[in-house]
């Protein structure tokens, strides 16, 4: 077969996914896609430019690594033809195969899977389409089965089992129940003793189990405030009474209850998460997948209780220990000074996580500090606290250096905004006309769906069931063009503060510069994107917008050994004085 220049064989690109062990043990394994695929290439006589392979990958959602690498192999140029084993590998949405295959269609590339049952003509359009949301439907139905399911189950009095139990119980050997493990749930008791007897705070009840080393909840390397805290206010070890459990439950699962026993209460259908992976560009251009999600707590009356063992921790103890922290607060950490790397700015560079703001009220001092950092015993992190005086004064520093060369701001600001808006793939512009288009085109099946129902071409379960799914597509449309809004919005809004900060700040004298309040310097840096890391070398990290190229300027006790920045250029590195 030749390619469309006449010279050699067409090329293709194989590609694999998995997004559970589950289903590679059903027959979804990525190698034995690989293999039908390099078979059916070979017979097809198509060369193979590349073998790509997504392995723990959700087909909900197009931010994928291999995906990803498809995507720019077929911008590249010169690929014929993306072979799949199947259609719900490539994505699980039929609009994110419209919008493949448009996207592909301007490459001159085909997308192709080997359980296809069209072609490219307008009725083997159809039946693709009819088939991919007959499978969207079957995967939504099996999905409901199970949330239903899980919810038959919980208010049958069953425990709906997950990875790990609650700490100081296990599961029984049916996994419909708890049992108490007798070891752990001395802990407990003891957590409970310790913050409501003995007026040990959730601080000092942490650091007494750390420095024993008490084993940790499930993976954790030490104990957490918040834990402790949610673990007192958790009524799985609340004894309850017969009385009150039966107010709970349904009437089935207290007639099974003894009436002379104490029960501890579990809670299902408490909180709804929803969770999605993005694609964010790294200082060097290079794509990181993260995480995200977002947790809700659902309202009371939609909780489920389920009656569970008795902890056997006394009631008056639980109540005593609640009473304890009913007014426990995070106190106000800004000690009577403006943090000017406060508000996310400033994070710990071995951990990661946001660094906390501490005063030391009496001696005067103020420091940035990790939140992972411990006191005493073993160290979670070993990232010093940061004086903020000499770190605030440090990126200070770096930035009005910035500052003061307007031409290399521009430029750099310039580049940034740039950047930023080839962090997704394709066309923004484009990408929301086809899925406008798609919005209309679901708008005139809706009348023509309901024209046939008019004319009894349709019954009227048949236009329910195709208005259902012209409203799912909807929603889905609906939802990505408001991301691609987003993403203008804030391409724009890093304009705005592009010209913002050349208007104000660009060559501005050193008088001027230096004239800037805390404040006025802390919402420059959230103009600048700006982030820092605090590493624990002693050395401080200075990311501008995760984008934006300077130079290392080396805070050293003498000013003559500074140095040219030999790290990326992006990265701005200083030594602590």
């Amino acid at each position: 077969m030749l390619s469309t220049n006449g010279h050699g064989p067409k090329k293709a690109v194989l590609y694999a996914r998995v997004s559970t062990d589950e289903q590679a043990r059903s027959g979804y394994s990525l190698a034995q896609q690989i293999e039908a695929l390099r078979a059916y290439a070979a017979r097809e006589g198509y060369e193979v430019l590349e073998e790509v392979q997504d392995a723990g990958q959700s087909g909900a959602s197009l931010e994928r690594p291999g995906m990803d690498r498809v995507r720019d192999l077929v911008a590249g140029g010169g690929v014929a033809v993306v072979l799949a084993q199947d259609r719900d590998r490539l994505a699980r949405e039929p609009a994110y195969h419209y919008l493949l295959r448009r996207e592909f269609e301007e490459h001159g590339t085909k997308l192709r899977a080997l359980n296809d049952r069209g072609d490219d003509s307008p009725e083997g359009d159809l039946t693709d389409g009819i088939l991919d949301q007959l499978a969207k439907y079957e995967r939504a139905k099996i999905a409901e089965r199970t949330r239903r399911g899980k919810l038959k189950r919980a208010r049958e009095g069953k425990v709906v089992p997950t990875h790990t139990p609650d700490y100081g119980f296990r599961y029984t050997e049916d996994r419909e129940g708890y049992e108490v493990e007798p070891e752990k749930m001395a802990i407990v008791r003891r957590i409970f003793e310790m913050v409501g007897r003995e007026g040990k705070t959730l601080h000092g009840t942490k650091k007494i189990l750390d420095r024993e080393g008490v084993p940790t909840p499930a993976r954790a390397r030490y104990w957490g405030n918040r834990f402790i805290r949610n673990l007192i206010l958790d009524d799985v070890y609340k004894p309850h009474t017969h009385e009150e459990v039966r107010r709970l439950v349904a009437p089935e699962v207290a007639a099974r209850l003894d009436p002379g026993k104490l029960y501890g209460i579990w809670y299902y259908n408490v909180t709804r998460r929803k969770s999605r992976q993005v694609a964010e560009l790294d200082a060097d251009g290079s794509r990181t997948y993260v995480k995200r999600s977002k947790t809700t707590v659902r309202p009371a009356d939609e909780w489920i209780a389920v009656p569970v063992a008795d902890s056997s921790i006394p009631r008056e103890l639980v109540d005593v220990a609640r009473e304890a922290i009913k007014h426990n607060r995070r106190p106000a950490s800004r000690k009577h000074r403006f943090w000017e790397l406060a508000g996310g700015i400033t994070r710990c560079g071995g951990c990661g996580k946001m660094m906390f703001t501490n005063s030391i009220t009496n001696k005067g001092l103020h420091y940035y500090r990790c939140p992972s950092r411990r006191e005493n015993g073993k160290e979670a992190c070993d990232v010093k606290n940061r004086r903020a005086d000499k770190i605030e004064a440090e990126v200070w520093e770096s930035i009005r250096a910035i500052l003061s060369d307007p031409e290399r701001l521009r430029e750099d600001l310039d580049h940034m905004i740039e950047i930023k808006r080839k962090t997704h793939h394709g066309d923004p512009r484009r990408e929301m006309d086809i899925w406008l288009e798609k919005l209309g085109e679901a708008d005139r099946k809706r009348t023509k769906f309901q024209h046939a129902y008019a004319e009894d071409a349709i019954t009227l379960d048949d236009l329910r069931t195709r208005l259902a799914e012209l409203e799912e597509l909807r929603e889905l449309a609906q939802r990505e063009l408001e991301a691609l809004r987003r993403r203008e919005e804030e391409v724009a809004q890093l304009e705005k503060d592009r010209d913002a900060i050349l208007e104000y700040y660009a060559g501005a004298s050193s008088e001027a510069l230096d004239s800037l309040t805390p404040e006025q310097r802390h919402n420059l840096y959230k103009s600048f994107r700006l982030e820092v890391f605090a590493h624990a070398d002693g050395s401080t990290e200075i990311v501008l917008g995760d984008l934006l190229s300077h130079e290392e300027v080396c805070m050293t006790e003498s000013l003559s050994r500074s140095r040219a920045c030999t790290t990326s250029p992006t990265v701005c590195r200083s030594r602590a004085a």
